[in-house]
């Protein structure tokens, strides 16, 4: 387990300041400095790079156009009392080189594996629980479909396989590569057939179809292949989305997740923490306007900061749109070609007591540390997904829930507990003419409903629900089309065909979940730039 050095409570000079460094230097001060390196967007991957770059002498200042640092993984409160991030809320893909090369622990990290695994209750009054620990989680899949416990541990093997093959503990990670091809992952699978279909090939069906004979037990996996993911659990390549977030080796613990102290957003307050002792500036509220690769960057008040390099950590649809004309033609296609409408909603729960499951009755039970799925049939997925796709609000929705105060009370108020909910799918615009405004009621009634259906004291154990469609993602947030990865990470997206750090303009890269090795709070991509960055200054 990946801890604090001490139990202390948290100590950050960013959670201090909420966030927001409005302080100190003008933006004219900041002018009138000589920069190595500008960070556009201080996210936890732009962050991370700034650190990176800093540590090997480079002046480096980030600017960010919001208030707060962070993007997607920082913490709000939506509620008096509740502090919740408006998308990241679970930590898994977060590297462990990159927490130990920043001294994360030092600065006051701490997680708690969530080894409950995944609950899925069943209107039928049936449940399973895959919990993290292998011969607690096979007596379930035996008590719930016996005949397909050698499947299931197959299946298990598979995805252990793949990434051991792929992602080995230490430097051979392919994540640390810049950009790895199809032939250097073919030589490590060494001609494993069942590997490759699971990277580039199967659907999320066909995975499971493969090997489980249960539909029951399909049924409450098939979630897994479509996180965050503009696709079907019957589309190809969904398999991989799933292999995706069972490759982390958090805490050196091979697929783990689990809970950050303080809501997953200190991850990046801690950065921020890592990045000012390493010398780097920060500036929040201070919108760019327009990158000269190579030059710097114009401030929307007017003003020109000068650096030879500039790494983008806002995501490619709005780094292009910052380029303007200094964009390369074929680049800017390449950007233009990538999916990047959001189908997610995520709903921020207060709660008075956590969700009491018909299945297994309780209000702070061990499938509460955990996270909790509501399934779908193959059916309902189709159905779901074509109606988000027409631009309605589907029913039924799958949702899958998170409780970070069953592991950390301090996000809530004494006695009362957050939910995270994160569902599947809903349209980035609806087809009626109403906006997300209009319809916000009625998909936290959907959502709501959905759950309430498995639970014997919702609605009523709910005092407040924050509800963030993809458009107010791409509007509080900054993610174009609301898409929480900065666009989709099927097959076609991933490896070598994902974006590179490294772009055809002289002097400007990429840092942000656009690029390998995919989206997640993982850092990598912000590690992948700076290294790109150090590596061509060096022949300069």
């Amino acid at each position: 387990m990946m801890t604090a050095s001490s139990d202390r409570a948290i100590d950050s000079v960013t959670l201090a300041r909420g966030g927001t460094f409005t302080d100190g230097a003008t933006v004219a001060q900041i002018a009138a400095k000589h920069w190595d390196a500008v960070v556009v967007g201080a996210g936890h991957n732009g962050l991370a790079c700034a650190w990176y770059l800093a540590r090997q002498g480079l002046r480096v200042v980030v600017l960010e156009a919001r208030e707060r640092v962070g993007g997607a993984c920082t913490i709000a409160e939506p509620f008096p009392g509740y502090k919740l991030g408006p998308c990241a809320y679970l930590a898994g893909l977060l590297h462990p080189t990159v927490i130990a090369e920043m001294g994360l622990p030092e600065h006051g990290f701490h997680w708690t594996p969530a080894v409950s695994g995944m609950f899925v209750p069943f209107l039928d009054g049936s449940s399973i629980q895959f919990w993290d620990d292998d011969a607690r989680c096979d007596e379930e899949v035996r008590r719930f479909a016996p005949r397909d416990l050698a499947g299931f541990q197959a299946m298990c093997q598979l995805k252990a396989r793949v990434r051991d093959k792929l992602r080995p503990d230490g430097p051979n990670d392919l994540w640390l590569e810049p950009n790895p091809t199809r032939e250097m992952i073919e030589d490590r699978l060494g001609g494993d057939e069942l590997a490759r279909k699971l990277l580039f090939e199967w659907s999320m069906a066909e995975l499971l179809d493969h090997y489980l004979t249960d539909d029951h037990l399909r049924y409450a996996q098939l979630g897994q292949g479509v996180i965050g993911t503009n696709a079907s659990p019957l589309d190809p390549g969904t398999a991989s989305v799933h292999f995706h977030h069972a490759s982390g080796r958090l805490g050196g613990m091979p697929g783990q997740w689990g809970y950050v102290r303080g809501g997953m957003g200190m991850v990046s307050f801690l950065m921020a923490d890592a990045a000012l002792a390493a010398g780097v500036t920060i500036r929040t509220g201070v919108p760019v306007a327009e990158i000269v690769p190579g030059e710097g960057v114009v401030m929307e008040c007017g003003t020109r900061i000068g650096a030879r390099a500039i790494v983008s950590n806002a995501d490619p649809r709005k780094a292009l749109a910052m380029l303007g004309g200094h964009a390369d033609s074929s680049w800017a296609d390449r950007v233009r070609g990538v999916p990047i409408e959001g189908c997610t909603v995520k709903l921020n729960v207060a709660l008075r007591e956590l969700p009491n499951f018909r299945t297994r009755p309780g209000t702070f039970e061990t499938h509460h540390k955990g996270q909790i799925n509501t399934p779908l049939t193959h059916g309902e997925w189709s159905e779901s997904f074509a109606a988000a796709k027409r631009g309605e609000l589907p029913a039924p929705i799958w949702t899958e829930l998170y409780f970070q105060t069953a592991h950390d009370a301090s996000v809530a108020p004494p006695g009362r507990h957050t939910m995270s909910v994160f569902a599947q799918y809903l349209p980035h615009t609806f087809a009626n003419g109403k906006s997300w405004d209009e319809m916000r009621s009625a998909v936290q009634e959907r959502v709501v409903g959905t759950i309430a259906a498995y639970c014997s004291n919702l609605p009523d154990a709910i005092e407040h629900v924050q509800v963030l469609g993809p458009q107010d993602i791409e509007r509080e947030v900054g993610l174009t089309g609301g898409h929480i990865f900065q666009g989709e990470c099927l097959p076609e997206y991933m490896w070598e065909k994902r974006l590179t750090a490294r772009t055809p303009m002289d002097g400007f890269y990429l840092c942000g979940a656009a690029t390998h090795p995919g989206g997640s709070v993982i850092g990598v991509n912000g590690r992948n730039a700076a290294m790109e960055v150090l590596r061509l200054r060096s022949k300069s």
